[in-house]
């Protein structure tokens, strides 16, 4: 069952490129910004690996939510901000550089993920995309912290720390 999904996603995933290269020029390089066609599918996609790799493996969250949400606003600023910013909205030059740019946290493509496809990615990274993996410097509830930080970040909302969102 497993290898059939992967071989139909692979098949898209061709006929998708297929589609891509007939209208489009393919660029490789990092200056120009992909087109809309690009983003949809490459979004859609990783939405859907993320999405399925974390059904399984995900420890259990701590059941403290403040505490989390506390604890996570001071890690966030040290494993975090260095390429999303401090406000999650406004990366960094770092994060405005690399390819693809640091995500907004606060945008609706992140928010909508689940809190455990949000803890796989911490935990394991993106990899051609410059999020790093977490899990072999953090413990699983350091990145459960984050993930409780992460989402209560909103845009025009007040963080617990004091930093101001956009």
């Amino acid at each position: 069952m497993k290898r059939w999904i992967l071989v139909v996603l692979f098949a898209l995933a061709l006929a998708a490129l297929v589609v891509i290269v007939g209208f489009t020029q393919i660029r490789v390089d990092a200056l120009q910004e992909p087109g809309q066609l690009e983003t949809v599918f490459a979004t859609g996609v990783k939405h859907l690996l993320v999405h399925w790799s974390s059904r399984e493996g995900i420890p259990p969250a701590p059941t403290n939510l403040q505490a989390s949400v506390e604890e996570g606003d001071k890690l966030y600023a040290t494993d975090c901000s260095m390429c999303h910013g401090l406000d999650g909205h406004t990366p960094t030059d770092s994060g405005r550089w690399m390819y693809p740019r640091a995500s907004d946290l606060i945008a609706p493509e992140v928010q909508q993920y689940s809190d455990r496809d949000l803890f796989w990615i911490v935990k394991n990274g993106i990899r051609l995309s410059g999020m790093p993996a977490f899990g072999r410097v953090e413990s699983d509830e350091h990145i459960w912290n984050l993930v409780h930080y992460v989402k209560t970040l909103r845009e025009g909302a007040q963080p617990e720390s004091g930093r101001a969102a956009p």
